[in-house]
């Protein structure tokens, strides 16, 4: 028998012709895809953060190059300013985006830091292009919440009844400590002539920096209540005299607002901005923040999202669907959401804004034995109730199912396959930013899966 044939293997060997990277990527790769975007957008806001008035200083790194690795990482996700540093040599869609640069980690960091607030009108320039692309409708649109974890460990929270409890104990151990260093300064003093009297010992030290820690978050906890109650009494006042226009008895609250924290509110030492919230997907309690996206049913595309740190999702869906007319100039035809978005509050808006609302008020919009009452409606019924009967009947359980298959694919999308869970930033603020960039990445990974020109 003869010896079997191979092809010629040679990690050596030298390339003939300079190599071009276009030979190495497939035709309908993400990145070129990437690349036509960037290239179509108005990146003047971040180009005029560099302008200078005498151009001195060593040449920057293309902020067109820096963008387009960015969004192509964090679509095939890779949150990381290291790890992306590292792709731009061993990955080669980023090299091919990188035009064979290699900017370091730190690049990136600055680069996504300095322009954070950007990163929502991209975002809106690219919804624009989808929407001009007929990939979105704004016929349905679905709202839904979900945690993400914060840059921070829950361990580091401390309720607002503990806080009163430790500054006391730590405030006793830290007078303590003082008449004892007093002590032993006048001892030495005596032995020693010569004592500073100025250094602290460490022991000292940790605690009066724990007790001011301590302090700083207890003021930031109560600072939160008062605004709270400055605002529940402002509510009040409109409520009464809105109720005084229109006829109606003025109501009487049997307590005042309070503007005393309450016991179990926490503050986190690490991520000030970050909330202890229960997920709902694993049933535990995480440090997070919420993050609300409104999703278009036509191709799941983000059309609007919100980070907050309020583990309710009531409140926050009347500002989503306010983001959507912000960006396309209207409301979209019909709403779904479920019963966490569910308030007379809310209603009363959507009606206001001519949206057709499908919010579910309770369980018995999955039971399918459930009917909705015959009959007129009584005038006494509240929009709750309203919206209750709305979702019993045939069409009203026909829409609400497209709730399920349009608002949590994204945020299953998200998590599962581009991996991220948890934000690398802190601060609210930095946060926003950070899912900005996230939906963004999400929905050209969408866009370029479709047949589409930009």
């Amino acid at each position: 028998m003869g010896d079997r044939k191979f092809k010629e293997y040679n990690t050596h060997q030298a390339l003939l012709l300079p190599p071009s990277l276009q030979d190495w990527l497939p035709d309908d790769h993400l990145a070129y895809f990437i690349e036509e975007v960037v290239n179509n957008l108005d990146l003047s806001e971040i180009y005029n953060d560099y302008a200078s008035t005498t151009g001195a200083g060593a040449p920057a790194f293309s902020p067109q190059l820096l963008l387009n690795v960015l969004l192509y990482s964090y679509a095939t996700g890779t949150f990381s300013s290291r790890k992306i540093a590292k792709r731009c040599i061993e990955d080669v869609g980023c090299r091919y985006l990188a035009a064979q640069q290699t900017p370091n980690f730190r690049t990136f960091i600055k680069f996504r830091s300095r322009h954070l607030d950007k990163f929502q009108n991209i975002f809106i320039q690219v919804l624009h292009f989808a929407k001009e692309a007929g990939l979105i409708k704004l016929g349905h649109v679905s709202v839904d919440g979900s945690k993400f974890k914060a840059n921070a460990s829950k361990h580091q929270s401390m309720s607002y009844s503990y806080m009163l409890k430790a500054e006391k104990k730590l405030s006793k151990e830290i007078e303590e400590l003082l008449k004892h260093a007093q002590e032993i300064d006048e001892l030495e003093d005596k032995k020693y002539g010569d004592y500073d009297g100025y250094s602290l010992p460490e022991h000292l030290a940790h605690k009066e920096g724990r007790l001011k820690t301590i302090k700083a978050a207890k003021a930031r906890i109560e600072q939160r209540a008062k605004e709270r109650a400055e605002a529940e009494e402002q509510r009040r006042k409109d409520e009464a005299v809105t109720r005084k226009k229109a006829g109606k008895k003025v109501k009487r609250y049997r307590k005042s607002p309070d503007s005393k924290p309450k016991p179990k509110e926490q503050e986190n030492f690490t991520d000030t901005d970050s909330r202890i919230m229960r997920d709902g997907a694993t049933k535990s309690f995480v440090q997070a923040f919420n993050c609300e996206c409104a999703v278009d049913s036509l191709e799941k595309l983000i059309v609007a999202n919100e980070v907050v740190n309020s583990g309710s999702d009531s409140q926050f869906l009347i500002p989503v669907l306010d983001q959507v007319k912000s960006i396309f100039g209207k409301f979209p035809k019909q709403v779904t959401a479920d019963g966490g978005y569910k308030s007379d509050a809310n209603f009363k808006k959507l009606n206001e804004r001519n949206i057709e609302g499908f919010v579910a008020c309770g369980k018995e919009v999955y039971d399918p034995s459930k009917r909705a009452p015959k009959g007129r409606i009584p005038s006494s019924a509240t929009l709750i109730d309203r919206m209750k009967r709305k979702l019993l009947t045939k069409a009203g359980r026909k829409i609400y199912k497209k709730r399920k298959v349009t608002a949590e694919p994204p945020f299953a999308w998200i998590k599962k396959v581009l991996g991220f869970t948890q934000f690398s930033l802190r601060g609210l603020k930095k946060v926003k930013g950070e899912f900005d960039i996230v939906c963004l990445a999400l929905n050209l990974r969408r866009m370029a899966k479709m047949d589409i020109e930009i």
